[in-house]
C-alpha cells in the first residue's frame, strides 16, 4: 500500500490540493451550443466570443500525431448499474455502466453510490477502480466523513477513462431508447449535481474544466435527421429533460463563417482537460487521506478477503467479468491528439468528426462508423487516426 505523502512525491503532486474541498448537493447542457455568447465572464473559461471570420488555423498533420489512443465504453440498455447488493457478509454498492458519459455523470452517478454506501453503516469504505467513477466515489466518501482505500491494478494516467475525449456529454450512450422513462428522473440528478460541481471547478490551476465554443458543420439543413450507426441500437434521447440549464446553439449566416457548408452553428459546452483534472482528483483524495492500494482481482469472491465491509464497485467495463454481468456491452472508441495549438480555443463537429482542443492536444474523433458496438478491442487503430486527422484537414487548415 502507497503512503499518502510518498505517493505524492512519486507523482510530482503538490502536498495541498489545487482543487476544491466542497461538495455542491445539486445541479445539463448538451453539447449543442449557447444562444448567446456575447458577455460571458472571464471566470468561465471564455473571456470573449470568438469571431468565425478570424479563427486560428488548425496544424491538421499527421506528423504532428503525439498519440492514438482507444479505450472501451461500458453500455448498460438499462443505463448505469447504481444499486446495492449483498456479496456473502460485504455490501456492494455498484456504480457503472455510464457509456459514454462517465466522466460528465460522474459527481452525481457518485453521490447516489456514497448514499448506498452510508445506508450500510459504515465507517469505512473500500473503492474498487481508480477512474472517473471511482475517484469521485472516493472523494465524496472522505468527504461524507469515511475512511476510504482505493484498491486498482492501475493508477491515472493508465486507467481506460483517460483515453476518453473529455467532453459534457451526459447523455452518450447512456441507454437505448426503451428505458428513457424509466431512467429519467435519476438521469437528471445525476446531471443537475454533476454540472453544479463542474462550475465550481472553473478558473481552478491547470484549467481543469473549461467552457469553450465550437461550430457545427453540416451539408444538409439543421433539423434533418441523420441515418444512425447501423450496427447500434437507438439510443435514448433525453433532448426534453433538464432544460433550464441546457445550452442552445445559434445557426450562422452563410456569409458569416469561413467553413465551405451553408449551414454551420455555433455552440458552446465545456471540456475536461483530463490529464489535469485526474492529477486534481489523485491530489485531492489523497490529501484528505485516502489510501490506494494497487490490487487486481479476477472474480467477485476475491474481494471478500478485503478488510472493509462495504465496497462500491466502479470498475467499468471490468464489471462484465468480475461480477459475471452480461447486460455490459463493450462500445469500442477511439481518440487522437495532434500537438497543441494553444491559439485555437475553438471546437468543430461534422457528421462524422468531432475536434476539441484541450490543453494536451488537439483531440481528433472519428465519429459514426460501423463496428465498434460490441466491440472490445482496446488496441489503437493508425489507419483510423490518419483518416480523422485527414478529415479534420478537409474542415480548416494551414
Amino acid at each position: 500500500m502507497l503512503k499518502r505523502r510518498q505517493f505524492i512525491q512519486q507523482l510530482g503532486f503538490p502536498l495541498i490540493a489545487s482543487g476544491t474541498f466542497s461538495v455542491p448537493l445539486v445541479s445539463l447542457a448538451k453539447p449543442v451550443g449557447s444562444e448567446e455568447v456575447t458577455g460571458i465572464s472571464k471566470g468561465s473559461g471564455l473571456a470573449t466570443a470568438l469571431d468565425p471570420m478570424a479563427l486560428a488555423p488548425i496544424r491538421a498533420d499527421v506528423n504532428r500525431l503525439t498519440g492514438i489512443y482507444a479505450c472501451t465504453r461500458a453500455f448498460r440498455r438499462a443505463g448505469p448499474r447504481i444499486e446495492l447488493e449483498k456479496l456473502g457478509r460485504k455490501n456492494i454498492v455498484h456504480n457503472y455502466g455510464h457509456g459514454g458519459s462517465g466522466w460528465s455523470l460522474s459527481w452525481g452517478s457518485s453521490t447516489l453510490a456514497v448514499r448506498l454506501a452510508q445506508t450500510t453503516g459504515a465507517r469505512s469504505v473500500g473503492v474498487i477502480g481508480c477512474g472517473a467513477l471511482g475517484l469521485t466515489s472516493g472523494l465524496l466518501a472522505l468527504r461524507a466523513g469515511l475512511k476510504v482505500k482505493i484498491y486498482t491494478k492501475a493508477l491515472p494516467p493508465d486507467v481506460p477513462s483517460m483515453n476518453a475525449s473529455g467532453v459534457w456529454t451526459p447523455d452518450s450512450r447512456i441507454c437505448d431508447a426503451e428505458h428513457v422513462a424509466q431512467l429519467a428522473a435519476r438521469w437528471e440528478e445525476m446531471t443537475r449535481i454533476s454540472y453544479a460541481t463542474y462550475q465550481k471547478m472553473l478558473g481552478l490551476p491547470g484549467n481543469p474544466i473549461e467552457w469553450y465554443e465550437g461550430f457545427s458543420i453540416s451539408d444538409v439543413p439543421f433539423g434533418t435527421r441523420h441515418a444512425s450507426v447501423a450496427d447500434e441500437p437507438e439510443y435514448g434521447d433525453f433532448s426534453d429533460y433538464a432544460p433550464e440549464i441546457r445550452h442552445h446553439s445559434v445557426e450562422l449566416a452563410p456569409d458569416s463563417h469561413p467553413f465551405a457548408p451553408n449551414y454551420v452553428r455555433r455552440y458552446t459546452t465545456m471540456m475536461f482537460n483530463i490529464s489535469t483534472y485526474a492529477r486534481m482528483l489523485m491530489t485531492d483524495f489523497l490529501a484528505l487521506g485516502g489510501q490506494i492500494e494497487v490490487a487486481e482481482f479476477s472474480h467477485a469472491g476475491e474481494l471478500l478477503k478485503l478488510t472493509e465491509h462495504t465496497l462500491i464497485n466502479a470498475t467499468g467495463y471490468g464489471a462484465r467479468v468480475l461480477f459475471k454481468d452480461e447486460s455490459v456491452i463493450p462500445v469500442r472508441g477511439q481518440t487522437q491528439r495532434l500537438i497543441p495549438q494553444t491559439e485555437v480555443t475553438y471546437g468543430l463537429n461534422t457528421r462524422t468528426l468531432s475536434m476539441v482542443p484541450r490543453r494536451d492536444g488537439l483531440m481528433v474523433q472519428v465519429i459514426g462508423e460501423t463496428g465498434n458496438f460490441n466491440n472490445d478491442d482496446a488496441r489503437p487503430d493508425r489507419a483510423l487516426a490518419e483518416e480523422a486527422i485527414r478529415q479534420l484537414a478537409q474542415v480548416i487548415t494551414t
